[in-house]
Parts: structure tokens; sequence; C-alpha cells
């Protein structure tokens, strides 16, 4: 039995080692993306009408647009605003989904309003009501913003209710109440901790959703302005020279829009994985 209790416990510290190393390689392409896109300036994506239509080429790496723009500094520009998208819309739809969801844990009231507005929410595709609020809020970041934010929140909420509903009937709270603890005490010392992890994990699974949501209407005209390098922007300005054999301008800003989803898919398993090994 000693003999597969260390067997067991060495087991789960190479998979833990193994998980972190995964999570240092996809922070450090996450990186590249962000900072890479921070330090992009006009010069580097200003129009060059002598180098337009230029396919890849170790200059241009992703080769140049019909303007002579570098597609390659366009693309890590367009991925920076998209992450700056889905950094304050996750931020804000993981701090709905917190309220609403310590909100439903009060009384049985309440948690019949939130579970109505949950359900209210999830039965109205994500696209149309997103590009509804977006209209209404004149478009821009803003509005995609807002859109994102109001309508990504339901499913981290079900999940985060779930949570407490079973924390409440547990005997240490049940002892907290008898000793008269109040209910923000409850909350800070014994609710809040407990749900950290899956509040963490459910806030770097709603980048990519919110990501992808921002490319769709930006891409269906809903979404951020034309003069601003979004990836939808870009995909969108580029479909009408797809006719004309210029591939690369689809090709490489999609693959790593793909690219850039995919990394926060994965770190968002790779950190469920770590707080709950089973």
């Amino acid at each position: 039995m000693k003999y597969h209790s260390i067997s067991f416990g060495t087991r789960m510290a190479i998979s833990r080692k193994g998980l972190l190393l995964k999570l240092l390689g996809l922070l450090s392409l996450f990186l590249i993306f962000v900072i890479g896109g921070s330090f992009i300036g006009e010069e580097q994506i200003e129009a060059n009408m002598s180098q337009k239509n230029l396919g890849p080429s170790i200059r241009h790496l992703f080769g140049t647009d019909w303007l002579g723009r570098d597609m390659f500094f366009r693309t890590l520009s367009g991925l920076h605003l998209s992450f700056r998208v889905g950094l304050f819309s996750a931020a804000i739809s993981t701090l709905i989904a917190l309220i609403l969801s310590l909100l439903s844990s009060y009384n049985k009231y309440f948690d019949a309003m939130v579970t109505i507005l949950i359900d209210l929410l999830l039965s109205i595709p994500h696209l149309v009501t997103l590009i509804l609020i977006a209209f209404v809020l004149g478009g821009g970041v803003k509005g995609v913003v807002v859109g994102i934010a109001l309508t990504h929140w339901p499913s981290l909420t079900r999940v985060l209710r779930a949570e407490l509903m079973q924390m409440k009937t547990a005997e240490y709270v049940q002892i907290s109440k008898k000793l008269g603890k109040s209910r923000i005490w409850m909350v800070r010392n014994h609710f809040l901790p407990q749900i950290l992890p899956q509040l963490l994990v459910g806030f770097i699974l709603l980048f990519p959703h919110a990501i992808l949501h921002e490319s769709a209407i930006t891409f269906l005209g809903f979404g951020l302005s034309p003069e601003q390098p979004a990836i939808g922007i870009i995909l969108a300005e580029s479909m009408k020279y797809l006719t004309a054999g210029m591939w690369w301008l689809v090709l490489f800003p999609g693959l790593s829009l793909i690219l850039m989803v995919a990394m926060f898919e994965a770190m968002g398993n790779n950190f469920r994985k770590m707080f709950n090994p089973q």
C-alpha cells in the first residue's frame, strides 16, 4: 500500500509539472501576441503603394495588401485590439456572474429571479443579442465590450450558483450561522475562497468566446469601426480580393485568430486540471 501511495503521489507531481510547463509555454506565446502588438505604431501599418499585393516573404511574413500595408504587423495589431476587447468584456462578464450567483444564494426569491434571467438569455442566440446591443450603443469598442459583457455571463453564473447552493448546505457553513456570523463574513471567508478557482477558469474560458464574437460582429459590420485594425475588419476587407489570388490576406489573419483562441482554451483547460486533478 505504501508503494502504491508513493507511486500515485509521484505521478501527481509529474502531472502537475507537465501542466505547469504547458501553461508557461502558452503564456509565452500569449505574451508574444500581446506585447508584440502593443509596440506596433502607425508607421508600420501605413500604406505603401510601391509594396502592394506582395506575397509572403522574409521581408513581409504575411505579405502585403492592396495598399501595400504589411499584413504581419496589421494582424498583430488586430490581435492586440481583440485581446483588449476580450479582457474588458470577460472581466465585466465575470463580475456580473459573481454578483448574480452571490445574490441567488441569498434567498429563494432572488434565486428565482436570477434563474429566470439565465434561462431567458440562454434561450436567445448570443450573436443576435450582441448585434442588437452593439447597434443600439452605436458600435465601436464601447458597444462591443458592453454587448459581449451582457451576453456571456449566464453559463458562468449557472456554474457558480450550483457551487454556492451546494456550499450553503455544508456543515461548516451551518456552524458559522449558529455562531452568529454575518452573511458578509461567510461570503468573504467561506464562499469566495471556494469559488475562486471556478471564477478564474471561467474568466479565462470567456476570453475565446469574447474574441470570436467580437470578430464575428465586426466582420458583419456591426462591431468596431473600419479605421481600426481589427481582425474582423481585415477579414471582411480581404474577402473581395480572394478571387484575385491574394489568399494570404485571409489565411494568415484567420489562422492567427484561431491560434489565439485555441491558446486561451488550452490555458483554461490546464488551469481547470491544476485546480481539480481528478
